[in-house]
């Protein structure tokens, strides 16, 4: 088979279109499933078992364990699931995409045609494109991609090309260098599966070229190891915008089939004699000399390889957990704070209710960053050596800077959420996190706006009393504990958020702002305090009360008052 310009365009499209059909197919499901994902997540991963057939079960019907990986790296990203519960996870789902190579096999090399399984899905999804119900056309997206899988497989059988005697003279070089040979075919095989971006592609590809006679068992078998280490290459770039949480998941994928990959690399020679005589005994067929028997040992491979090494792995789950900390630690520095860590997911959209989580924890983050800049507020009042306070006052610019684009993002999210909102009480929610992320904002604003009016007594050399200071702290201390209240009516669920401490809170600090006036007044009054530090302590004491006015909104909002 001559394999030109066009060929290769034929085999790409092959392969896109197969990828296709798998985002397409799993975006379906995901419409499908909605918000009940979450609570399957929460029920289904308590303990290892449950996670492990959590994996399972959803690979096994996405059959795209790339998906289950890339969706796992998200709900660890958002803060939905746990790394030491989502390891478990990630190994069901090496398992669940076994499934879909053993279909393969019993069908997909057999003389049945793929298209005449298609068509059919394909018919039957057209008229629920025309449902108005949401779920149905989520339904119909489900059956379109399986029926544009079965497609691509049948694409790809009649385009895969045939390899030359140029090629195969090659193989036979790079085969004979024992060990060496080994390690090399299982690079090729993480190379190819990283180009195709699919662990089933790649296998599919690798039983074609085995009953072509390009390549032989042990050399398949090689290239098999390395696919499933290459396939875990999609979640690390879904990892690559998210926190550390969500990068340690990903590296878990990829120590989970390194580690897998060893094992069977130093037990590779009795592995293929056992599959051999697994094989010979169930179809009376030798993998060694017979090339029909090699895509069911590679398919048993393919299978017992993630099962022993979920089987093996399943109690070292915090042997796994510790090694992708150290692989991805917390960077010591503040900026890792600075940016997004929770939302903007390039690669899988998530449900309107998940996406709702992702923008929570934003938005808690938003309010710990502002908490922070109080902080810096209070330092730069007591510190009194210039370049510190210089430092502090580029630090609290910095932090209102970065409030300002978390509410543009943040805001933009929501707003795009909203459009996927089918629910009056979501788009309810909606509104009052962009309530909320306005108020966050508008309390960078006034922090900013506070450490500029200490900026400007400094420069004018003016002295606050020890009064005056003491009175400040002591409103800031007020402020304080305002946030403390805010922070948890953030961080809690439902009915937890505690409206009436956030407005007891709120008017101490009226109350404070009320007394500091009225003595603020009867010291300038008798000339007591100097008239410009005065202004400057007047607006201080006044940016306190109105952030406690910012804060009680949040909590406000929180209980739907908005």
């Amino acid at each position: 088979m001559q394999f030109g310009v066009v060929e290769f365009l034929m085999l790409a499209g092959s392969v896109g279109l197969f990828v296709f059909g798998m985002k397409v197919m799993s975006e379906g499901l995901q419409k499908v499933a909605g918000g009940r994902m979450r609570r399957v997540l929460d029920t289904m991963t308590g303990d290892r078992l449950r996670g492990l057939l959590t994996g399972f079960t959803t690979t096994a019907i996405v059959q795209y364990s790339s998906v289950t990986s890339v969706m796992v790296v998200s709900f660890v990203n958002a803060g939905v699931l746990s790394l030491r519960k989502a390891i478990p996870v990630l190994m069901g789902a090496n398992i669940g995409t076994t499934v879909k190579l053993l279909l393969f096999t019993a069908i997909g090399f057999s003389a049945v045609k793929l298209s005449a399984i298609a068509l059919p899905i394909m018919g039957l999804a057209l008229p629920l494109l025309f449902m108005r119900t949401p779920r149905w056309r989520a339904v119909s997206e489900l059956m379109v991609g399986a029926a544009l899988l079965f497609l691509a497989l049948e694409f790809l059988k009649d385009n895969i090309p045939q390899p030359s005697a140029q090629a195969l003279r090659f193989l036979r070089e790079v085969s004979d260098l024992g060990i060496l040979s080994d390690l090399l075919f299982v690079l090729f095989g993480a190379l190819l599966a990283i180009v195709i971006q699919s662990s089933s592609v790649a296998l599919v590809l690798t039983v074609v070229l085995c009953e072509t006679g390009t390549i032989g068992y042990e050399m398949a078998a090689a290239l098999v190891l390395g696919e499933n280490i290459g396939t875990t290459l999609t979640a690390n770039i879904a990892a690559l915008v998210g926190n550390a949480w969500a990068k340690r998941a990903a590296r878990a994928h990829f120590v989970i089939k390194l580690f897998g990959a060893i094992w069977a690399l130093v037990l590779f020679k009795p592995y293929l004699a056992g599959l051999a005589l697994l094989t010979e005994r169930i179809h009376h067929l030798d993998p060694f000399t017979q090339t029909a028997a090699l895509k069911w040992a590679l398919t048993y491979l393919h299978i017992s390889f993630n099962i022993l090494n979920a089987i093996i792995l399943l109690q070292l789950v915090p042997w796994i957990e510790k090694v992708v900390t150290r692989m991805v630690p917390v960077r010591s520095a503040p900026d890792e704070e600075y940016r997004l860590e929770y939302i903007e997911d390039p690669v899988m959209a998530l449900t309107p209710e998940l996406s709702l989580l992702e923008a929570k924890k934003e938005i808690v983050k938003f309010g710990r960053l502002c908490h922070r800049m109080l902080g810096m507020v209070r330092d730069l009042l007591m510190e009194t050596d210039a370049t510190e306070r210089a430092l502090l006052l580029e630090r609290i610019a910095k932090y209102e800077d970065i409030t300002d684009r978390i509410e543009v993002e943040v805001s933009r999210f929501l707003t795009k959420t909203s459009t996927e909102a089918r629910d009056e009480a979501v788009s309810e929610r909606i509104r009052g996190m962009l309530g909320i992320i306005g108020d966050l904002e508008r309390v960078g604003d006034i922090l900013f706006q506070m450490s500029k009016s200490l900026e400007r007594k400094n420069d004018e050399r003016l002295w606050f009393s020890p009064e005056q200071r003491q009175n400040l702290l002591d409103t800031m201390a007020l402020v304080e504990k305002a946030f403390t209240v805010m922070l948890r009516n953030l961080e809690a669920e439902g009915d937890a958020v505690s409206l009436d401490e956030a407005i007891d809170m709120e008017q101490r600090i009226n109350q404070q702002r009320d007394r500091l006036r009225r003595s603020h007044l009867v010291s300038v009054e008798s000339g007591d305090h100097n008239i410009k530090s005065g202004m400057v302590y007047a607006d201080l004491f006044s940016s306190c009360e109105k952030l406690g006015d910012h804060l009680i909104n949040v909590s406000e909002a929180l209980v739907g008052i908005v």
